[in-house]
């Protein structure tokens, strides 16, 4: 028994002699909000990424002033019941588009918000805004009419001839270039500013694309139905890579992946349905799962980096997760 107790405490002591044990957090932590609505886009002025803005259903708006750890219900008299689809903020200028067709502005850091009137003519209803310096905005519908505006709302100009459309997903890189992915998943469309029109491009495989978006040096990136991506490099025809199945990477299939960020260009994170939460360090060669997220009862339907210490999650039922660093 001596024996074995001095083997015990040499083996205690060649542990010890190695420095600490590296300990790693849950990166994501769920914030309490004052609303059980679907989260539907979140804006931070780049002025002042302590202030922040949360849209949604149910005409939701909350503002943060800490960074999105509290966040407070502001009251809109709206005079009915509108979702809330995009926000964006610039230097205090604020911009919210809304369903049926509504178009919120302010000049004063949100403290005040002035309806602007839509014309009835517009192609399809607001789904997205830019905020791009003093009174200038630019503007997308569902259908994919982009219209931009130089004296706070009062008059806007079309930069595509013709509307696009129906579109499922639609996102916007900061050279302003667009895509926009058709209502059935069929076929995809891109558009930079100079084009006349919007270009349409056949989908890559037999599976429909779910949504799009651009990677951090220009080129896309495309999720399909049933959990495929696909990486371009130049978002040119043909030159799509072989596709990845990151859900059966951590055994997920049918989960269903439904935005994709990057927190640097090798960090990728992945948001799902069930409270799925994939990572890649790797550039999208290997993936794993967040499990501390995955208990929480909610489908994930956003994820936006700010900054790479300034994530977050939106998802159903009032469910927002803020990334807090590993």
């Amino acid at each position: 028994m001596w024996r074995w107790l001095a083997a015990l405490v040499c083996v205690l002591l060649l542990g010890c002699s190695r420095g600490p044990v590296a300990t790693t957090t849950h990166p994501w932590e769920q914030v309490t909000l004052p609303t059980k609505a679907t989260l539907m886009d979140i804006a931070f002025d780049p002025a002042d990424l302590s202030h922040g803005w949360l849209v949604g259903t149910e005409g939701t708006l909350l503002e943060t002033r800490d960074g999105g750890r509290t966040w407070e219900l502001r009251a809109l008299d709206l005079g009915g019941l509108y979702r809330l689809t995009a926000v964006s903020m610039r230097n205090g200028e604020g911009w919210v588009v809304g369903k049926p067709p509504l178009l919120l502005h302010t000049t004063d850091g949100g403290q005040s918000w002035v309806r602007i009137p839509l014309s009835e003519e517009l192609p399809g209803v607001p789904i997205a805004i830019t905020a791009l310096g003093k009174g200038s905005a630019e503007m997308t519908t569902d259908l994919g009419a982009i219209y931009r505006t130089t004296d706070g709302g009062q008059t806007w100009q079309a930069q595509v001839e013709r509307a696009l459309g129906a579109a499922r997903d639609l996102n916007r890189d900061g050279r302003g270039r667009y895509v926009a992915v058709s209502s059935k998943g069929n076929f995809y469309s891109t558009w930079e500013p100079g084009q006349s029109a919007w270009v349409q491009h056949n989908r890559e495989s037999s599976r429909r694309v779910q949504s799009m978006g651009f990677t951090p040096d220009g080129g896309l990136w495309m999720l399909s139905q049933a959990g495929e991506l696909r990486f371009n490099p130049d978002g040119q025809e043909g030159h799509w890579s072989k596709p990845i199945q990151p859900e059966g990477n951590v055994g997920l299939l049918g989960i269903g992946l439904l935005d994709l960020a990057y927190r640097s260009p090798q960090e990728i994170w992945l948001a799902g349905g069930s409270g799925t939460l994939l990572v890649s360090y790797d550039g999208g060669q290997t993936w794993q799962q967040d499990k501390a997220v995955a208990d929480i009862p909610a489908n994930f339907y956003q994820i936006e980096f700010f900054t790479p210490d300034q994530g977050f999650v939106l998802g159903n039922q009032g469910t927002l997760l803020r990334y807090r660093g590993a």
